[in-house]
């Protein structure tokens, strides 16, 4: 086993098990073969991205010495040297790429909006998140832990709950169980709707998730009597993607022509 150094200021637990990294980055299924990696660290998961020669493979690091640790070990991969989340991904490969693994926990949720904002440069994403947020993300109508980011992401992505990791695996181990999710683009393009507006719906829904739809409706400021009042009696966490999509339309429909 390759023990890693922990870095708590960036709310990373190290996974120091080879066999789970060799697992996790055998998930990916091959949908691209450019792949970026996010918060290496020390590379237990990298040796084997790196040792890939079909990948065109980079990595993204924020910390400086983990930074230098890549240049070291691995002089031949691409090591970009920032923030995740500040990064313009548009142009990053000039083509669609995957996205990979062992999320901080701080920030891992942000990581998710932001594969959802650039959903049509991303096919497929493996990652380890801290396990009820894998579960959160994995969730299905009707759950309790069914939310935004399973609505917005299921409404673009194909995903599935892969295997539960434990503490131990880890320096320093969490208090908190992992588990590695992925996600693969399934055949929607585009939803048959204003996906902006689809979006805002949705995060209206949840944060007021024990409220009926009507009363969490309520602060668009109209009329609502356009959504079927099936939908409208129900709460966001038993809408599916199709339903979200309906209200969205009926909403739009509703709006002056000019907006």
């Amino acid at each position: 086993m390759t023990e890693v150094r922990a870095k708590k200021h960036l709310g990373q637990h190290f996974l120091k098990d080879e066999n789970i990294a060799h697992q996790i980055a055998d998930s990916l299924t091959g949908l691209t073969s450019h792949v970026l990696e996010i918060g290496p660290g020390m590379g237990v998961l990298t040796k084997y991205l790196h040792a890939n020669k079909a990948l065109d493979f980079h990595a993204i690091e924020i910390d400086t010495e983990s930074v230098e640790y890549l240049h070291s070990h691995y002089p031949s991969l691409h090591v970009i040297e920032g923030d995740f989340l500040q990064l313009d991904l548009s142009s990053l490969f000039n083509q669609p790429f995957a996205v990979i693994g062992n999320f901080p926990y701080n920030i891992s949720s942000q990581i998710l909006f932001k594969v959802y904002d650039y959903r049509s440069h991303i096919p497929e994403v493996v990652g380890m998140f801290q396990k009820e947020v894998a579960e959160r993300v994995a969730a299905k109508p009707g759950s309790k832990t069914y939310g935004i980011l399973s609505v917005l992401l299921s409404a673009f992505y194909d995903i599935e709950y892969l295997f539960t990791v434990h503490e131990h695996v880890f320096n320093p181990p969490p208090k908190v169980k992992s588990a590695v999710i992925r996600l693969r683009r399934n055949g929607t393009d585009a939803l048959d709707c204003d996906e902006a507006l689809f979006t805002r719906v949705v995060k209206i829904g949840f944060n007021q998730r024990r409220k009926t739809l009507r009363n969490a409706l309520k602060q668009l400021g109209m009329n609502l009597d356009t959504i079927p009042a099936d939908l409208l009696a129900k709460r966001a966490e038993q809408l599916s993607v199709a339903d979200f999509v309906a209200i969205t339309q009926c909403i739009q429909s509703a709006l002056p022509s000019d907006k």
